[in-house]
């Protein structure tokens, strides 16, 4: 079970990401592993033919993963991408899209992590990425 510190610390670290600001994300879900982010589709973040840019799909899909190993690491422990990889399945329309992190294998120093993302509108759902990575804890120094 997720400790209320462990989530409160999540909450603060997402708060200090200036790029989550600009993409409209916000953080929809946390539990231990899992993690959900929720972005609206700024208008500052689509691409030509109005799609969501991959760029944004990226982005809230790889904090959602992040975000989910955090939440299964040391309690002085912080997290860095170390690898990410994304398949684009479908262009993001719709109203907003949502990105759900999960741990797919924990370790001590590498977890590897998955993220979909979804296009929502209305009581519709698209599948559009789905993300592979790799994440590790860094720690203060000192």
């Amino acid at each position: 079970m997720l400790s209320p510190e462990i989530a409160t610390k999540i909450e603060k670290s997402f708060e200090n990401q200036s790029m989550m600001a600009t993409l409209d994300a916000s953080i929809s879900e946390i539990s231990e592993g899992r993690v959900t982010l929720t972005s609206s589709i700024p208008t500052t973040c689509r691409q030509q033919q109005g799609f969501a840019h991959a760029a944004l799909t990226f982005g809230i899909g790889d904090s959602a993963a992040g975000y989910a190993a955090l939440s299964l690491m040391p309690r002085d422990a912080d997290v860095l991408t170390t690898e990410m990889k994304i398949n684009l399945l479908a262009p993001g329309t719709g109203d907003r899209l949502v990105a759900t992190g999960r741990v797919i294998k924990p370790g001590r120093r590498l977890m590897i992590v998955q993220a979909d993302v979804w296009a929502e509108e209305n009581d519709k759902r698209l599948h559009v990425a789905l993300l592979t990575g790799t994440m590790m804890p860094v720690f203060p120094k000192g």
